[in-house]
């Protein structure tokens, strides 16, 4: 048996997380509502019966995400923080971000609605209602894009939330959920987590305008750059960019419903 010389070893050795990519799964990195509300367990199993090419979940916040892609750790990110997306495309760390889909967010809580947030006029009268009141407000406290849009909420509402009655969670969004509707909090959720979720809960939809253009809530795919982290498996990556624009993915994108009601819809492409 011939054996490799050392410094055949040390080149298999950095060469190693390469092939592995080449011969594993894609490893995509995604906000925890596309994965709380099943809409993945429902799309990829589509694309790796066209493509042959598995698909490794890690289902964090948007800022976890970003996190993760800046250090190389996986192919392709699936988010939706459009400033912190293009901060990730300026720092060099993607190749290519495409927004290809969206839902919205809406205010949800005790179906009692001690601040008066169904008979506000915008989400942001909604918000300083809860302020001024002091009722309990449940926040992501992650930094994941739903965390970030509730904090421009606040923001544009001139409240910094604080004080006994905002509490931060740290949660993914359907923990947070639970965890709100034992708290009777009010909380920012995305609407696909919620349509999954709303039957097995406490809480109630107090506030939802699908027309209000700061609530939109919109979903990036990301490559990782391979020219700076080349174990990427940046064809694969490709290959799921491809698929997800291509009339078959967006017809499942388009398809998916939780009790009959569409919870993702397609983004037009410029």
């Amino acid at each position: 048996m011939r054996l490799l010389s050392k410094s055949s070893l040390i080149i298999l050795f950095w060469m190693l997380p390469s092939l592995l990519a080449a011969e594993g799964s894609l490893r995509l990195a995604t906000t925890t509502s596309v994965e709380n509300s099943r809409f993945l367990d429902f799309l990829l199993p589509a694309f790796q019966k066209e493509t042959g090419i598995p698909v490794d979940v890690i289902a964090v916040g948007t800022g976890a995400a970003l996190a993760l892609g800046r250090k190389g750790d996986v192919d392709a990110l699936l988010v939706h923080d459009p400033d912190g997306e293009i901060r990730f495309m300026q720092e060099g760390y993607g190749v290519s971000r495409t927004t290809f889909m969206y839902n919205d967010f809406l205010l949800v809580g005790p179906e009692r609605d001690p601040a008066g947030v169904r008979s506000a006029s915008t989400i942001i009268e909604g918000f300083t209602r809860i302020a001024r009141a002091r009722v309990p407000f449940l926040s992501r406290g992650d930094s994941s894009g739903t965390h970030l849009k509730e904090k421009e909420i606040w923001n544009k509402a001139g409240v910094l939330p604080q004080g006994s009655w905002y509490k931060e969670g740290g949660q993914g969004m359907e923990a947070l959920l639970r965890m709100a509707s034992e708290m009777k909090a009010y909380t920012l959720t995305d609407s696909a987590t919620w349509a999954f979720l709303q039957e097995k809960i406490s809480l109630k939809a107090l506030y939802r305008n699908q027309n209000e253009s700061i609530l939109k809530n919109f979903y990036s795919l990301i490559l990782v750059n391979p020219e700076r982290f080349p174990p990427v498996a940046f064809s694969k990556a490709r290959a799921f960019l491809e698929w997800i624009n291509s009339r078959e993915g967006r017809q499942k994108i388009q398809s998916y419903t939780i009790r009959g009601e569409q919870v993702f819809f397609l983004q037009r492409q410029p």
